[in-house]
């Protein structure tokens, strides 16, 4: 395939050729092959596919709330090429039958993969270490959906074993001691935020790099949702990720969203979203990643203290962005370093997360200048719902993973490839 006439993040005019897997030349000026599809993408901007880092795909377990079919194909429209599993599905990828069991199911998947092992009182380091995992994680430091928390010393023994194995670890920092017991004695929408206090999280944050420095082990912050946790981790010379609703959404918005607006760590104040904005922006913040946590309508239709915690992402994510992009809050080359680059480098993936001459083709062409409105009965997620109803997203005109078609859309409608996703550690 050659596509002509691409403007990359940037904002340099290219030709792009792709010869089998991978990307074969990025330069100006390409002849067309005889036999190879041409796309004249007209300026439309090509960027490297979306590595989503932290998604719950709910399989084995929970097929109800998602599949790997259903989620990569909600994955592959949205511009994702990567997704990274984490370990609270049922039974808990805790043990080396476990990660067989969803490596299996995994066999559904349009795009790329990864497979998180978790750390639980009766895990198996022994066999999870042995298998081709992406990362230990995410590590629960206060319990949510699966109740997967795990106490200090735990926490220091799994972090020196993934150490040992160079292994690197993924945390979800809240320190359920500092939480406000008080707030449980509220119905409204905002007594979730209010209750897992914000002030829990920079002190786990703290502590796991405390406990990452000591061990030798490198330390990821999942889904923080603070300005004092992303600095903790910044200041600690660790990284973090920063999700689209931690990023867009804020305790102003759970008047509209109700119980579809939990999730864990909550919303925090306009204040402090505001504030954890600008260190997306200043590069303070390494990743962008949705935690893409599904559940039914008909279990987040419930009171604040019985609705499950998670809202649904993966789909929206780039588009989000992408908007932001074309309203001058974000550059396009921020929007590639967040979500392809920098997870590529971060979490050691030499094919992925550019668009250059010898890198695996996991490309996503959008024209930037044709938002859609977000509707979540259209999105490809089981979930059938989104928390950013009716505001624009960039949504992708063409979707490859190593250099096949998984998404494409056009005036004739759209269409999904076939599934063939790799286990991205088995293919580095």
């Amino acid at each position: 395939m050659l596509i002509t006439n691409a403007t990359l993040a940037d904002g340099r005019r290219r030709d792009v050729r792709v010869d089998g897997e991978r990307i074969a030349a990025v330069e100006g000026g390409l002849d067309p092959r005889a036999d190879e599809r041409v796309i004249d993408a007209d300026g439309d901007l090509l960027l490297p596919g979306m590595i989503d880092t932290h998604v719950h795909f709910r399989e084995p377990g929970f097929p109800e709330k998602e599949t790997w079919a259903t989620g990569s194909r909600s994955a592959a429209a949205g511009g994702v090429t990567t997704v990274v599993d984490q370990p609270n599905t049922e039974p808990p990828t805790v043990t080396g039958e476990g990660f067989d069991a969803k490596a299996d199911l995994a066999a559904d998947s349009l795009v790329d993969f990864g497979i998180n092992g978790g750390v639980t009182p009766d895990w198996h380091p022994e066999e999870l270490f042995e298998r081709p995992l992406f990362a230990l994680g995410e590590v629960f430091l206060a319990d949510s959906t699966g109740e997967m928390g795990i106490d200090a010393d735990l926490f220091t023994t799994a972090a020196r074993e993934a150490a040992d194995h160079e292994v690197p670890v993924t945390v979800h920092a809240e320190d359920a001691t500092l939480f406000d017991e008080s707030a449980t004695e509220r119905d409204d929408a905002d007594a979730w935020s209010a209750y897992r206090a914000a002030e829990a999280e920079a002190v786990a944050v703290e502590r796991a790099c405390a406990v990452g420095r000591e061990v030798g082990s490198g330390v990821h912050i999942a889904h923080t949702s603070t300005p004092e946790g992303v600095d903790a981790a910044h200041e600690a010379g660790m990284t973090c990720e920063v999700t689209p609703h931690h990023l867009l959404l804020s305790r102003d918005d759970l008047d509209d969203l109700g119980t579809f607006g939990r999730m864990n760590p909550p919303l925090r104040s306009e204040e402090r979203r505001a504030a954890v904005y600008d260190r997306v922006r200043d590069g303070t913040v390494d990743v962008i990643a949705t935690d893409h946590a599904p559940h039914t309508r008909a279990e987040k239709n419930a009171g604040i203290w019985d609705a499950p915690s998670g809202v649904p992402g993966v789909e929206t994510a780039l588009p989000l962005l992408l908007e932001e992009a074309r309203q001058n809050r974000l550059s396009y080359e921020r929007v590639r370093d967040l979500t392809a680059a920098n997870p590529a480098a971060v979490f050691d993936l030499p094919r992925k997360g550019r668009v250059e001459a010898g890198r695996d083709a996991d490309l996503v062409l959008v024209d930037p200048d044709s938002p859609l409105e977000i509707r979540g009965e259209e999105r490809y997620s089981k979930a059938g719902w989104t928390p950013f109803e009716g505001r624009n997203g960039v949504f992708p005109k063409l979707t490859m993973v190593r250099g096949e078609t998984v998404y494409e859309r056009d005036e004739d409608g759209e269409r999904f490839g076939e599934a063939g996703g790799e286990n991205v550690r088995l293919s580095r």
